[in-house]
């Protein structure tokens, strides 16, 4: 099922999205919050009708540098042995459609699309076989990066945290079990023209570990988001930019970037 938070009239719900045809998309309303037994209303809303947000609000998103090989050694990295953690500030996190701003304090604005975990239940140190049973389901997300910052500061807080830093969209899909997350197709184009492909199979540490890792030191919420690593192929993003992250088997993220006001 395709989970998609949303805002209509005024008002924010969430909705389970119904159809196939980009065109024809609809939104059945779902009554209260998606990380409890929940009911679909039976009320149907187009997708078109409506502005989509992103599709969770998470208390914090935890990212994980240099998980896929390729990407540590074409920015001169060596692979971690450990799963290498970071945060994005919920202040970070944008929706599909969302403008991505770019910062006045860099030069070298980079993408990094990457497969994002939604946490579904409270949880801590999570063993490697109820892993299953914590991830309420997946999404797209955009790493953006202000790399000169990243080189020159070290900490990466800045670089990776500042304000539209984190798309997430259009909606987060329920229906992929971990083994199949561990091994979809993931790209990003820049005004149609691809970037980065590669295969989530790639990631160095699996989803398992990173999730593992992290709920060994804090207690994850319902929403929260992990991100999992870019493959190679980063690049520099301009203003007038339009970015999109497909993952396979999830959709597209779409979003434009412009000058900071």
């Amino acid at each position: 099922m395709r989970i998609a938070r949303f805002s209509i009239d005024g008002n924010v719900a969430f909705g389970a999205v119904e159809g196939d045809r980009p065109d024809e998309l609809v939104l059945d309303i779902i009554k209260g919050i998606p990380f409890t037994d929940f009911e679909l209303s039976g009320t149907k809303v187009p997708l078109s009708k409506v502005r989509l947000l992103p599709p969770v609000l998470p208390s914090k998103v935890v990212a994980f540098g240099r998980n896929y090989a390729e990407h540590a050694r074409e920015l001169g990295n060596e692979v971690p042995d450990a799963p290498f953690a970071f945060f994005k500030p919920s202040t970070s996190v944008i929706g599909p459609g969302d403008e991505i701003q770019y910062p006045s304090f860099t030069e070298d604005l980079h993408h990094e699309a990457e497969l994002a975990v939604v946490i579904g239940r409270l949880c801590r140190e999570v063993p490697r076989e109820r892993v299953k049973d914590v991830i309420f389901g997946y999404t797209c997300a955009n790493d953006v990066t202000a790399r000169d910052v990243q080189k020159r500061e070290k900490q990466w807080a800045r670089a990776k945290g500042f304000d539209s830093s984190c798309p997430l969209g259009p909606w987060v899909e329920t229906g992929l079990d971990v083994e199949t997350a561990s091994d979809l197709t993931i790209q990003l184009t820049v005004n149609g023209e691809q970037r980065q492909l590669g295969r989530t199979s790639e990631m160095i540490h699996s989803i398992e570990d990173l999730v593992v890792n992290i709920s060994e030191a804090m207690t994850l919420l319902p929403g929260d988001v992990i991100l999992t690593g870019t493959p190679a192929g980063v690049g520099p993003l301009h203003v007038g930019d339009e970015v999109a992250v497909t993952i396979e088997g999830i959709g597209t993220l779409t979003n434009k970037v412009v000058k900071r006001g």
